[in-house]
């Protein structure tokens, strides 16, 4: 079951691609949470792209069941600036909490949440497999949420 707006974000911690863990609850503004299917794919590889300029508002991960090494491989690569997150082993277990894992194929769908500084989630989006979600679309939940008191934490861009 997919979580809805509203829900409580399930809390996690995996890790990013440079080893370092990252855990939800350790947050305390927005997260913009990216689930894609697979790095160096076309579709992916232009929707993490179009995400850098959201890491100065909210915390930006991408989050994918491939391994921290593919996705140190994609961020070096690409110098995305914010952290991909590593769901690879227990496979898949996170994406699973979301809704996001196709169990068939073992690969995240294109799901993303917006989760606020309570842990609710505050948007969310969908997307076929081969179509990209629009990163204009996260901007404009962003300024929603700012709009009812929620600024950006002040810090580190995408941290």
């Amino acid at each position: 079951m997919v979580l809805q707006v509203g829900d409580m974000a399930p809390d996690f911690t995996l890790t990013d691609q440079h080893g370092h863990p990252a855990s939800l609850s350790a947050q305390v503004g927005p997260v913009l949470l990216v689930f894609f299917p697979a790095a160096f794919t076309p579709v992916c590889h232009d929707e993490l792209r179009a995400l850098h300029g959201l890491a100065g508002r909210a915390r930006v991960w991408g989050v994918s069941c491939d391994s921290m090494f593919v996705l140190r491989a994609l961020d070096d690569a690409e110098g995305l600036g914010f952290p991909l997150l590593s769901d690879f082993w227990p496979h898949g277990e996170v994406a699973r909490a979301y809704g996001a894992l196709d169990e068939e194929r073992g690969i995240a769908r294109r799901l993303s949440f917006l989760v606020d500084r309570q842990g609710r989630i505050a948007a969310r989006w969908q997307s076929a497999p081969d179509r990209a979600r629009d990163a204009d679309d996260y901007a404009r939940a962003l300024e929603a949420l700012e709009a009812k008191g929620f600024p950006p934490e002040e810090g580190p861009a995408g941290s």
